[in-house]
């Protein structure tokens, strides 16, 4: 039944690539079980004397089939018979990084109680940690840092576990990040901090977070632009009044002069930029071209938003 299994599933085009890239016909046969649990074949090919260790082409080994398919029993059973917790595929993956990406908080644990590298990154930078983070995987990312896993390694692009967090918005993971002693000011090659990101992301609830925790909140990017100027530019108007409301600085300028303001006025929106006159925004402020915010609502040519700071001129007697 097992053998019959094991043929069919071989005219499968999902596990033919991966399992069956070169060696010998019980290498690759005893790949292929582990990756669909197997226990039985694997069991039959180790005691031949096929090697625990063997891996195809692209460098990756029965163990990390097996936990990429998240197969419990096979795991076990490689980890008892020796499997290597930390082979490295040509893309410099580890068994613990396929089990981070996967989800699969149970075989994490398995492969940091064999001692697996919790410090090794894949050819992009990339952690278990950070990639734990990158998908919410808040329990993992607990029992990562509790491991010893440092939260502020960077990857390629300069980016942290909280970077990658914030910029898909898992507040829950971002929490235990910080309380794990992740830096809240370290900046990816853009220079954008955990702020800005979720600023742009439109994430108030982890702007909260991030601010309640210390984060500088006029803090700027490469470009000079604020997480209010983000925020603004993106169009996210809860996370733009939550950045005010916290004490945002309205008027700060980008390298280029650009006020959120007069973000808001060139994505012509109305409402931001109402919300921005009444909290302080000045409208008499140049950028490096010389233009204010009315000759660049003019120049977008949106009804409300002119219509909007010409009462706002009216009522507060500007010129």
């Amino acid at each position: 039944m097992k053998g019959r299994k094991i043929a069919l599933l071989i005219l499968g085009a999902a596990l033919t690539l991966q399992t069956l890239a070169g060696d010998s016909e019980k290498e690759k046969e005893f790949r292929l079980a582990a990756a669909i649990d197997d226990v039985e074949t694997m069991t039959r090919l180790l005691d031949q004397g096929v090697e625990v260790n063997s891996a195809n082409k692209f460098g990756k080994s029965a163990l990390m089939m097996a936990i990429e398919n998240d197969n419990l029993d096979a795991t076990a059973l490689l980890l008892a018979r020796g499997a290597d917790v930390n082979a490295v595929t040509v893309a410099g993956c580890t068994a613990l990084t396929f089990a981070a990406e996967n989800g699969h908080s149970a075989l994490t644990a398995l492969l940091l109680e064999r001692d697996a590298d919790i410090n090794a990154q894949t050819r992009a930078g990339w952690d278990a940690l950070m990639i734990a983070s990158r998908y919410g995987l808040t329990n993992m990312v607990e029992q990562l840092l509790f491991k010893g896993a440092n939260p502020d390694t960077r990857d390629k692009d300069g980016m942290t576990a909280l970077l990658h967090t914030a910029e898909k918005g898992h507040t829950d993971t971002a929490a235990i990040l910080i309380k794990g002693g992740a830096k809240l000011e370290t900046r990816d090659k853009n220079g954008s901090t955990a702020l800005i990101m979720a600023a742009d992301k439109g994430r108030a609830d982890l702007i909260d977070l991030l601010l309640d925790n210390g984060a500088e909140i006029n803090a700027t990017d490469n470009e000079g632009a604020t997480a209010l100027v983000w925020a603004v530019g993106q169009d996210h108007i809860e996370a733009a009044e939550r950045l005010i409301r916290r004490g945002a600085d309205v008027n700060k300028q980008d390298n280029d002069g650009v006020t959120a303001l007069m973000e808001a006025a060139s994505i012509r929106s109305a409402d931001l930029v109402g919300l921005l006159l009444v909290n302080g925004a000045d409208v008499e402020i140049k950028d490096s071209r010389g233009r204010t915010v009315n000759d660049i609502a003019r120049k977008r040519r949106n009804a409300k938003v002119i219509s909007t700071l010409e009462t706002y001129a009216e009522e507060h007697k500007i010129h």
